[in-house]
């Protein structure tokens, strides 16, 4: 088996020429591709048979890169993201330096600092905030290991990481808060 070093280069190869993979992070497997890539986010979109107006969320691998995706962070939560204790989506009212397929109607975007092992690594070299959505088809449960992982899915990618596969530990949904520019918390999911 291949480190996991070993397999972060691999994967942000396939990353800088478009491609699109399928990763562990620091919640379920996710689907991945580099959150600048307009062309990448759609077909992210098309493996899911997901509606384009449905924005996705971003990985990024340290807090300071919050500010980059996202323009006027109330400082607060730079706080929740250091006090949190299980993983924590919070959702900014305006994204930018991102492929705008990403965001909601309203201009907003998620954004998830993991500390996951991989996809921490995979956010650091990468450079970039990579998407992570869900590695089902729009509508259906999400699995919660990649044995749950459909065929469809697994096709429809370019690379499936080789590490964690086994892993069987049930992985715990991130909380999603949303946060306005006044900085008033409105929580989305606990």
């Amino acid at each position: 088996m291949a480190s996991v070093d070993d397999e972060v280069k691999k994967a942000c190869d396939i990353l800088a020429k478009g491609g699109i993979i399928l990763y562990p992070t620091d919640t379920i497997w996710g689907i991945g591709c580099d959150a600048t890539n307009d062309e990448a986010v759609k077909r992210v979109f098309e493996i899911k048979r997901r509606a384009d107006s449905k924005a996705l969320i971003v990985l990024v691998d340290n807090p300071v890169k919050i500010d980059f995706y996202a323009e006027d962070v109330p400082e607060i939560t730079y706080e929740l993201v250091e006090v949190a204790d299980k993983p924590l989506t919070i959702v900014y009212p305006r994204g930018r330096n991102l492929s705008p397929l990403l965001l909601s109607e309203d201009g907003s975007v998620g954004i998830r600092v993991t500390s996951e092992e991989f996809s921490k690594k995979l956010c650091f070299r990468f450079r970039k905030a990579i998407v992570s959505t869900s590695a089902n088809i729009s509508g259906e449960v999400s699995p919660l290991n990649f044995s749950e992982i459909s065929e469809d899915i697994k096709k429809s990618v370019d690379y499936i990481v080789d590490f964690r596969r086994n892993d069987m530990n049930k992985p715990t949904a991130s909380s999603v808060i949303k946060v306005d520019d006044g900085g008033l918390i409105k929580i989305l999911r606990a």
